[in-house]
């Protein structure tokens, strides 16, 4: 409340607006001043005062270091009112090779590592530029760019640096803002230039064209690239995507046949502590059966030894599941999203992040040539000055030794200008000798000459391009791909056809159990294969429905009376101890379903399925697997009817008997194959439905189990009265046939 405590001091005001207002501004505050880089210099604020600060305090690439904790500060009093230590984090990572592409700092002492150690005190390290940091700077003395106020308003800085490097594609950058980020991986200089020369041939040039010269990102940790050709053109189109990066491996024979691989290179961000540990944790978790062990012999370089199991394990298969399961592979993100002109957030595409940066190269090339020009006129104007006084020598000196005024008296006697009759009473006695007049006539004629081979630039846009051009490809030659900062680390790729299939099952530890299916729908996977059933337990009121060996690597397949077919992972099914868990709770069946069968996944394997009305199919089992809880829908029915039989389809010949104990048996040919459907009629019914059907070889003869668990079988002969075609009746079973009415097998 204000002094006096009176309403006549308060004014009200909207709280909607008041707050839209304030973060508004502060949401522009960040977008601006905080999280994304400026398309031209690729620069943060806080990046731009670090180099500029350096600058400013003579650290050049051929000078000596200074306390980093002295930059800090400088750059924190002058520039950059914020903590030290996030001055400072932002001066470390410039310095780091491993976080950025093209180092703008020199850092002395620990500047932290790839396992995520951090760097010493400020106190400790020392850090100057590098001759990438100078690049940016280039010309920033000769008016390039515009300079503001500080934030206390006692000095200026730089909107922009002039940026003759192109700083944000080559080292990249991140930023979260409010409602914004930004995600710019590093690329390859020498690329970048290619692209940018040929931008300047040919303006509308398409992004096709340009990822020809720059095909993908160029890490400072190196690695495989294995992100599809098409996909890499689209994220550079649109300026958003993607790009898969591999760790980089070879293997190495170890003697007696056995071998082991070696990682020497790791994705991009990726901390290798971190990742050993998480290698580690899978091993401890039975993740990764094929791998025995993992070891750091990391010097300087990186060097990761992974041990298989062994010397018959595949490296290929056990690379991949260490992809599919680990860091070593991770998805770097593009998102150009990056200021344009310095005030507008926009994501751009790689053409028009090259073409932003030539124009501001061109302007800069523009502004440093009239900021030549104006220096050069000053000084052809004192020279023409001390040209006219060395042929008027004699005159001056009396003018300047008894003339009251003698600038006045200069400037009225031989029409010199402010400026020159300032210069000719500045003039030394030492440079009234004969040799100075002719330097003099030396240096006018010289400036004179420059003077109008810079008029002729400034004149001419094409002659602009040409020294544009000319500074690009000065660039690329200092870092081409023949040198050592320049070369190309990160390589390209194609991921290596492998069976998914096969990469699933590398990834669990292969045993053998019983999956046990209670009538209710309890499902459970007992360690080894049980031979005898019997003493199974179950909860009150349920018991044993279906029991069968399998082992963790294999997927249990469960059919419904919905005719759903579902899919589970065997090494994802509850333990034997207690009684498992419910199936509804690991996959989204109706209540009013029930489970038909439960069985092994056998991709090459053919189903024979039947719905309670007599109509069926085959269908393959490549075709029946489920990605998700919803199951497949395969077999269509719609109460009261509901699928009831599904049978291996192995042979040449189908049995079916009715409820009402009539056989048929016709070729199964007459059966089609499908992915869904209702299906066919198999048997013809008066009243009641099916009560089993069976495939078999008719050269083998039709077999039943009778009540007595005794095997009956019935050669093609004898099967001859109740042979037919599909949809028939049939006739009566014959004698001896279980009263169950199925063939028990």
């Amino acid at each position: 409340m204000p002094p006096g405590g009176g309403d006549e001091n308060t004014e009200p005001v909207d709280l909607k607006s008041a707050l839209e207002e304030r973060y508004l501004a502060y949401a522009l505050s960040t977008i601006m001043h905080r999280a994304l880089p400026d398309v031209r210099d690729g620069l943060k604020p806080v990046h731009r005062r670090i180099v500029y600060a350096m600058s400013d305090m003579g650290l050049r690439s051929n000078g000596r270091h200074k306390k980093s904790a002295k930059i800090v500060g400088d750059v924190m009093g002058n520039f950059h009112p914020h903590g030290d230590q996030a001055i400072y984090d932002a001066l470390v990572r410039l310095a780091q090779s491993f976080a950025v592409r093209y180092p703008l700092v020199d850092g002395q002492g620990n500047f932290g590592n790839i396992d995520g150690d951090n760097a010493a005190a400020m106190r400790y390290t020392e850090s100057k530029m590098t001759s990438v940091a100078e690049l940016l700077l280039e010309g920033i003395e000769q008016d390039a760019v515009d300079f503001r106020p500080t934030y206390d308003e006692e000095s200026s800085e730089p909107t922009v640096l002039p940026g003759a490097f192109p700083n944000l594609l080559a080292n990249g950058a991140t930023g979260i803002a409010v409602g914004m980020a930004t995600s710019i991986p590093p690329h390859n200089a020498a690329e970048l230039c290619d692209a940018a020369l040929h931008l300047i041939k040919h303006p509308g040039a398409s992004t096709e064209k340009l990822v020809e010269f720059v095909p993908g990102p160029d890490l400072p940790t190196g690695g495989v690239i294995v992100e599809d050709m098409n996909s890499i053109l689209q994220s550079y189109k649109t300026g958003r995507g993607g790009f898969r990066v591999r760790a980089r491996w070879e293997r190495e024979e170890s003697g007696r046949g056995g071998y082991i691989i070696v990682v020497t290179e790791i994705p991009y961000q990726v901390q290798k502590s971190r990742l050993i540990e998480k290698i580690a944790e899978l091993l401890i978790a039975r993740r990764l059966p094929l791998l025995d062990d993992i070891r750091d012999e990391s010097a300087e370089d990186i060097r990761l030894v992974l041990v298989p199991k062994n010397r018959t394990v595949d490296p290929t298969l056990l690379m991949e599941s260490l992809f599919k399961l680990s860091d070593l592979e991770t998805r770097i993100s593009l998102n150009l999203n990056v200021l344009s002109k310095g005030k507008i957030p926009k994501v751009m595409s790689l053409s028009q992040v090259l073409l932003e940066w030539l124009e501001h190269r061109k302007d800069v090339l523009q502004r440093r040539s009239r900021h030549r020009l104006a220096v050069i006129e000053r000084r052809l104007e004192i020279l023409g000055g001390f040209l006219i006084a060395y042929l008027n020598i004699d005159e001056v000196i009396r003018i300047i030794r008894e003339e009251d005024e003698p600038k006045q008296e200069l400037m009225s006697r031989f029409s010199l200008s402010d400026v020159q009759a300032e210069a000719v009473l500045n003039l030394r006695l030492r440079s009234l000798r004969k040799l100075e007049e002719i330097e003099i006539r030396k240096e006018f004629d010289g400036l004179t000459g420059e003077k109008a081979e810079i008029e002729a630039l400034l004149a001419s846009d094409e002659k602009q391009w040409s020294a544009v051009a000319w500074e690009i490809t000065e660039v690329k030659k200092r870092f081409g791909k023949n040198t050592e900062l320049g070369a190309r680390r990160s390589t390209f790729a194609e991921a290596p056809e492998t069976d998914l299939e096969a990469i699933q099952q590398a990834m669990i530890e292969k045993e053998p159990v019983t999956v046990v299916v209670s009538q209710k729908g309890w499902i459970r996977a007992m360690k080894g294969h049980l031979a005898d059933y019997s003493s199974l337990t179950f909860k009150e009121g349920d018991k044993l429905k279906i029991a069968f060996p399998a082992h963790t690597t294999d997927k249990i397949i469960l059919f419904t009376t919905g005719g759903k077919f579902y899919t589970l992972g065997c090494d994802r099914l509850p333990g034997g101890r207690g009684h498992g868990e419910p199936v509804r709770i690991m996959v989204d069946m109706e209540n009013d379903q029930d489970i038909i069968s439960a069985f092994v996944h056998d991709p090459a394997g053919k189903l024979l399925l039947a719905s309670t009305v007599g109509n069926g199919f085959i269908v393959p089992q490549s075709d029946i697997t489920a990605n998700t809880r919803k199951g497949k829908q395969v077999m269509n029915v719609k109460l009261p009817v509901e699928a009831n039989l599904c049978k291996n389809a192995v042979g040449d010949s189908i049995a079916v008997i009715g409820q009402n104990r009539k056989l048929l048996v016709f070729p199964r040919q007459q059966l089609p194959e499908m992915g869904r459907g209702k299906g066919v009629r198999l048997q013809r019914y008066k009243d009641g439905g099916i009560a089993d059907i069976k495939a078999f070889v008719m050269d083998e003869g039709l077999t039943w189990k009778d009540s007595a668990g005794r095997t009956h079988t019935k050669t093609r002969e004898e099967l001859a009265e109740w042979m037919g075609d599909r949809a028939q009746a049939g006739r009566i079973v014959p004698k001896g046939f279980p009263r169950s009415g199925r063939f028990g097998s």
